[in-house]
């Protein structure tokens, strides 16, 4: 089975199963022998032919279609997006990125890690962190520091220039890190300010920023010049939460 094969018959089933479930049409008449609504009235209601709906054509979806499908199926906002990336669209009006406070336990668990660790939310700002982390990361999450914002402090202090050994890899890197995050929320008004201050502020983010390099972020070898502790060697971990996408759980551990 080819790979649009396979996403034709998920994106088939996931519309059948969902038109099946929602309750009858006020206007329907007589005896229905199947449950939800009729492909005809589904397709009347999204606007688009029955059969294309019967020749298993939504794989060929437009954007403009799958958004009415996704209204007239009244779909929440994790099957809207299982529908879009079903078909291989993007969502023109994707579920917002959470701004609200964090919850109480995720950013309750830095503190119970041993090694260096913290929270970062949507915008890159540390909004957790524990003991070890402050300690490890002089100039951010120390108690003198004034600015929590992880991109900051790489392109915009000295004191990340000396204590990160490889700056130069690692700017590279996060750079690339938030694009990823940047074009997957786009029209997101605060990472657009963020990319702006920092392109502002900083030549280098600004000619890491023009490359248009992307990657997701990883784990790996970290390096740092400590003021105290000398030269210190750390592999990362970064996990994604899965109620919101855009928050990220780091761990350091010696290696």
């Amino acid at each position: 089975m080819t790979d649009t094969t396979a996403r034709r018959a998920a994106l088939d089933a996931f519309i059948c199963t969902h038109r099946e479930r929602l309750p009858p049409p006020a206007t329907s008449r007589g005896r229905r022998r199947t449950p939800g609504w009729r492909r005809e009235e589904l397709a009347e209601a999204a606007g688009i032919g029955t059969t294309w709906l019967e020749q298993g054509r939504a794989v060929d979806a437009s954007t403009a279609v799958c958004a009415r499908l996704a209204e007239a199926l009244r779909l929440n906002a994790a099957a809207r997006a299982s529908l879009f990336e079903l078909a291989g669209r993007r969502d023109p009006n994707p579920a917002p990125v959470p701004t609200d406070a964090l919850p109480a336990e995720l950013l309750a668990l830095p503190a119970q890690i041993a090694v260096p660790a913290y929270v970062l939310d949507h915008t890159w700002t540390a909004r957790a962190w524990n003991a070890p982390a402050a300690e490890l990361f002089v100039g951010w999450l120390d108690a003198n520091a004034q600015d929590r914002n992880l991109l900051r402090y790489v392109f915009l202090t000295d004191a990340a220039r000396a204590l990160l050994l490889d700056w130069d890899e690692r700017a590279t890197r996060l750079a690339a890190e938030f694009r990823a995050d940047f074009n997957h929320h786009l029209g997101d008004a605060a990472l657009q300010a963020l990319a702006q201050e920092l392109a502002d502020g900083s030549d280098d983010f600004a000619r890491r920023w023009r490359a248009q390099r992307v990657v997701e972020r990883e784990g790996g070898t970290r390096t740092f010049q400590h003021p105290r502790l000398g030269r210190l060697q750390q592999r990362q971990t970064t996990l994604v939460v899965a109620a919101q996408r855009g928050v990220k759980l780091v761990c350091l551990s010696p290696g």
